[in-house]
């Protein structure tokens, strides 16, 4: 959400980047926020003036009864009273415009940053960089959940039967792997600096609209039936939320944590033939990065975290490339953002292991999380979010590029520990 202070300085700005990211039935929305905001101040002024007047009538009444003008001050006290009802019909109002303004402000895309590539969606997205080689080997590769097969590792046909399409029972070797890939990614990060933290898998709804777009919330999140929770599709959610109404000292900052957590979505809309087995799923677990820090320090940390992802992918032995959201495919409330894709011998081309993103003070503002700083001044901080890993997608990855031709699966050096030693799995099948 941007500042209303913004806006109504710079409606055309805001125009120009509502038709950046392609959003151009929400143009509308900055000119019924302008003529809500005159509204708003117009009933303001008259609130301050009918109190102005009421308080120097309500000195006269006293004056009037001293001097015996009992008539007088009679007929001064119920202009008070009608100045009173008047300013509490006011003042009604005056919330019903806040909560018209607030309602269109929610839906303003928030500002995106100059270097964001301008686009409709995701296929104009703008690789930016490769890390590590592409192999395609020369023996055949089978669909990951058949290599799971192979160890005995999956059933999602149980799973199916017990909760429905989009479930999965990892076992043996392969849940192991899942496992330590996610014990790894904490370590991984505790190395780096961040704070590990298991949060809260439930949230409110205040936090779940100060943290992401309505959009966002209805295609993702799910409802706990008769409470006023959601499961959260991501920890990003709860870890925010944590700073929900807080001051934080400027000398604490910056605050870097890194969280594991399930995530659930309803994943609405999920379709096509690379997204069967594990790959676009109801459950599935995540290593996630936080950053909460000043204004100023946001891109650096943006550029600092999606690299930590990249480094953890290549500890893997797995090649990634980054690849510039464009305008019309990021969320609403983020200000720029990119994604990390894995390489994928079998299909010949990267697909998406996690994304980082900068949502600038969007999330702060309406979740109002600010900063005090050494001058006691108070400010918006920003929040920064990126996937570190997320298996069992990652998994796909991770099969695929260490298949033997023999169906073995070699571990990196990097996760052997986590493996009990192992250094290669051995299909039963």
């Amino acid at each position: 959400m941007i500042d209303i202070k913004f806006l109504r300085e710079n409606p055309e700005i805001v125009k120009q980047n509502i038709r950046n990211k392609f959003q151009d039935n929400k143009l509308n929305l900055v000119d019924e926020v302008i003529e809500l905001d005159c509204a708003r101040r117009d009933n303001l002024q008259e609130v301050e003036s009918l109190r102005a007047a009421s308080n120097k009538a309500s000195k006269q009444i006293g004056a009037l009864m001293g001097q015996g003008k009992r008539d007088e001050a009679e007929a001064v006290k119920k202009e008070v009273a009608a100045s009173k009802d008047k300013i509490k019909e006011l003042t009604a109002k005056e919330k019903e415009i806040d909560e018209e303004i607030m309602k269109r402000m929610m839906l303003i895309p928030q500002i995106i940053d100059p270097s964001v590539p301008i686009g409709k969606d995701d296929s104009e997205n703008v690789e930016i960089e490769r890390f590590g080689e592409p192999v395609v080997p020369d023996f055949e590769i089978p669909y990951h959940t058949e290599i799971m097969e192979r160890f005995s590792g999956i059933d999602m046909d149980a799973a199916g039967r017990v909760a429905g399409n989009g479930f999965y029972y990892l076992i043996g070797d392969i849940a192991r792997l899942h496992s330590a890939v996610l014990s790894y990614a904490r370590d991984f990060m505790i190395d780096r600096g961040f704070t590990y933290v298991i949060p809260p898998f439930m949230i409110r709804s205040n936090v779940v609209n100060g943290v992401m777009s309505f959009a966002e919330m209805d295609s993702m999140m799910y409802k706990i039936e008769g409470e006023d929770l959601f499961l959260i599709g991501t920890s990003e959610h709860s870890m925010i939320g944590r700073f929900i109404d807080q001051i934080i000292p400027e000398e604490q900052l910056p605050i870097n944590l890194t969280s594991y957590s399930p995530c659930f979505r309803k994943e609405k809309g999920a379709h096509g033939i690379e997204e069967r087995g594990v790959y676009r799923i109801h459950q599935f677990e995540k290593q996630e990065m936080i950053v909460v820090c000043k204004p100023e320090d946001s891109m650096e940390w943006y550029n600092k975290m999606w690299q930590n992802t990249v480094d953890f992918f290549r500890s893997l032995d797995i090649p990634v490339r980054t690849l510039e959201c464009c305008s019309g495919d990021l969320a609403d409330l983020k200000v720029k953002s990119c994604d990390v894709e894995a390489w994928s011998p079998r299909q010949k081309k990267y697909f998406e292991v996690g994304s980082c993103s900068n949502l600038g003070d969007a999330q702060a503002r309406r979740l109002k999380i600010r900063v005090q700083g050494e001058d006691k001044e108070r400010y918006l901080a920003h929040t920064l979010n990126n996937t570190v890993v997320a298996p069992p997608r990652m998994l796909i990855a991770f099969l695929e590029n260490h298949l033997q031709e023999d169906g073995s699966v070699t571990i990196p050096e990097a996760l052997r520990p986590y493996m009990g030693g192992k250094e290669v799995l051995i299909p039963n099948k």
